[in-house]
């Protein structure tokens, strides 16, 4: 019927989205006790805890931000991560004709005046743990451009993992080929072709409250860790 709308849900909510995560997900039983979760966004934080309850491992979190374009303040050109990682998104650079010098002082910039605070606000001022030789599964809710997905993926590599892979949920189709080259699998139950936004595959995506995060950071052991503080 003409004007009806088309229910494109995939998951009721983030439990449904991570139970259904959980079953596609394999860690050797050998490899247990050299597994992370990292969750890429606050959203991630969420799937991460759950993943890392149900499979019995560490969780930790990345903190990245992104670098907006200078006359859109909705469109995302690179992104900086806490390691000090950046990933440009060259189509849109060089589409709009964004200089480079802009990308790298905004990626300084927003160093220091965000990821640093987040890393006091998350992390209680925790630099994240050394990783070189474990076994990493970064965990996000959704992967639509790939931007933070790449510099986490970048992150990783310069830290010296042994293995790396991704888990989530869903994501756009036209950037797993891309993304795979990076990694050394992906747990996804959903590629999505002409992805739209991830409003559109959860009926209902609430918005976390820090408290709860907060909360979730705290039992998941993470300020346990030894204390590497970041300058």
């Amino acid at each position: 019927m003409r004007g009806e709308k088309v229910d494109t849900a995939i998951f009721e909510n983030r439990d449904e989205a991570s139970d259904e995560l959980l079953q596609t997900i394999y860690i050797n039983p050998t490899d247990l006790q050299n597994t992370v979760l990292i969750a890429i966004s606050v959203a991630g934080v969420y799937l991460a805890y759950r993943l890392s309850k149900a499979l019995k491992v560490k969780m930790n979190i990345l903190l990245s931000e992104e670098i907006l374009a200078p006359n859109n303040s909705e469109l995302a050109i690179a992104m900086v991560s806490e390691t000090e990682e950046m990933v440009m998104h060259k189509p849109y650079i060089e589409s709009f004709g964004i200089d480079k010098d802009y990308v790298y002082s905004q990626a300084e910039h927003q160093y220091e005046e965000v990821v640093l605070k987040h890393i006091y606000q998350y992390r209680k001022g925790l630099a994240l743990q050394p990783l070189n030789g474990k076994h990493i599964i970064l965990v996000d809710e959704s992967i639509e451009t790939g931007l933070t997905m790449m510099v986490a993926l970048k992150s990783m590599i310069e830290m010296d993992v042994r293995s790396l892979h991704i888990a989530v949920p869903i994501l756009d189709k036209s950037i797993y080929q891309t993304l795979l080259t990076l990694c050394d699998g992906i747990f996804c139950p959903h590629q999505i072709e002409n992805y739209i936004s991830i409003d559109y595959y959860y009926r209902d995506v609430e918005v976390l409250e820090f408290e709860e995060i907060e909360e979730m950071i705290a039992d998941s052991g993470i300020l346990n860790e030894p204390k590497h503080i970041k300058e």
